[in-house]
């Protein structure tokens, strides 16, 4: 198994017994891959942080979480001054356990924090490191997950906003996906502390994590620069507010992207990250409508629910619909679907005859169709 089939795998068991919630695992491991930063915002109760542990403890490593606010102290997040160092006149903090050792970070209301914190936060954000008096450590973190119930409006966090390239936005379950919702909390969806174990060691998902950031480091990105330089044209003429930063690091989440599909050379199938950048959702909305001819082609192989979501396109919805129905096939095995197996086959059958004709279906899809009507009639 290569290292992004692993990555695929630990995305999968992470969003086992979930509801519409793939998409924001999705996007924690591709900027986990990039390097870079997501903010979450959406309502209290949407299942932000249940996701976020889920995934974390999928990728391994050091984990971190803290709810901020008003008036928590830096030392609850970065940790204690070492009091019997202070005795001698050096300020030291003691951070075992806390967010400068972490791999994988979630700050819930990460706006509410004093400006103490926010400002070291800038620090270990941008150049994965922290100081405090006279103490200087190099941070490990992969990914710092934000959330919060909105954006703020105060100028003041408008710089320590930005440096969250990626934004998703999560609202309740939609009404089409109730009974599902209602069904996974009634046979006790797993609570986190249950979630499905990692099927590899943590120190050899981190190394998963390593040589995927490496390999997209190495991405060559010339091909799609181009288009890439006029998809932000193009968002900023539709007023999506983009800085010199965002369209910068925007590459980064190509580049991610590239080597999750497989490949070492970009082409225009992974600009489909690019509505990630817009910082508000209705700016995301209207960079996909901007957007809609570059990524109407946009697809990833390990990202699909993510892919499928931001680019709208059929190529994508071909792949979700194909791994869906890839996966109750092999739920149902070589036993008759029966029951609630049954109804989710049927589901699926019913999604694919709605969005493709059969004269132009995808191969691939057409051999799961034909695989999932032979279950149903077994």
């Amino acid at each position: 198994m290569d290292d992004a089939a692993r990555l695929r795998l630990a995305v999968t068991r992470a969003c086992d017994g979930l509801v519409d919630r793939e998409v924001l695992a999705e996007v924690v491991a591709l900027c986990a891959v990039a390097g870079e930063h997501v903010l979450v915002i959406g309502p209290p109760g949407t299942g932000k942080s249940q996701v976020v542990r889920r995934i974390a403890g999928q990728l391994g490593g050091e984990y971190f979480e803290y709810l901020l606010g008003r008036f928590t102290e830096p030392s609850e997040v970065f940790g204690p001054v070492d009091l019997r160092r202070l005795r001698e006149g050096v300020v030291e903090v003691e951070t075992t356990g806390m967010l400068p050792e972490a791999d994988v970070a979630f700050l819930d209301e990460v706006f509410l924090g004093s400006t103490a914190i926010l400002n070291t936060l800038l620090g270990i954000l941008n150049e994965r490191s922290f100081r405090r008096g006279s103490t200087r450590v190099r941070v490990p973190l992969r990914v710092c997950v934000g959330a919060s119930n909105s954006i703020p409006e105060e100028t003041a966090l408008a710089a320590f906003a930005d440096r969250f390239l990626a934004r998703v936005f999560v609202d309740p379950v939609a009404d089409s996906r109730l009974e599902e919702l209602l069904e996974a909390g009634w046979r006790g969806a797993r609570a986190d502390d249950d979630a499905a174990p990692a099927d590899v060691a943590a120190d050899e998902m981190l190394s998963v994590l390593d040589r995927l950031t490496r390999a997209a480091d190495a991405c060559d990105l010339s091909p799609v620069q181009p288009a890439l330089a006029t998809a932000v044209r193009r968002l900023r003429a539709a007023g999506v507010a983009l800085t010199d930063r965002r369209a910068v690091r925007s590459q980064r989440l190509v580049a991610a992207a590239a080597v999750l599909d497989g490949r070492h050379v970009a082409t225009t199938s992974d600009l489909w990250v690019l509505p990630l950048v817009a910082p508000t959702a209705d700016a995301q909305a209207t960079a996909r409508e901007a957007l809609a001819d570059l990524v109407a082609d946009g697809r990833n192989a390990t990202l699909v629910g993510a892919a499928e979501e931001l680019a709208r396109g059929r190529a994508a919805r071909a792949d979700r619909l194909a791994s869906s129905g890839r996966g109750l096939l092999d739920d149902v095995g070589s036993e008759a679907a029966t029951g609630d197996a049954r109804l989710r086959l049927e589901a699926v059958l019913r999604e694919i005859d709605s969005a493709f004709d059969a004269e132009d279906m995808p191969e691939h899809l057409a051999d799961v169709r034909g695989r999932l009507i032979g279950a149903v009639r077994a």
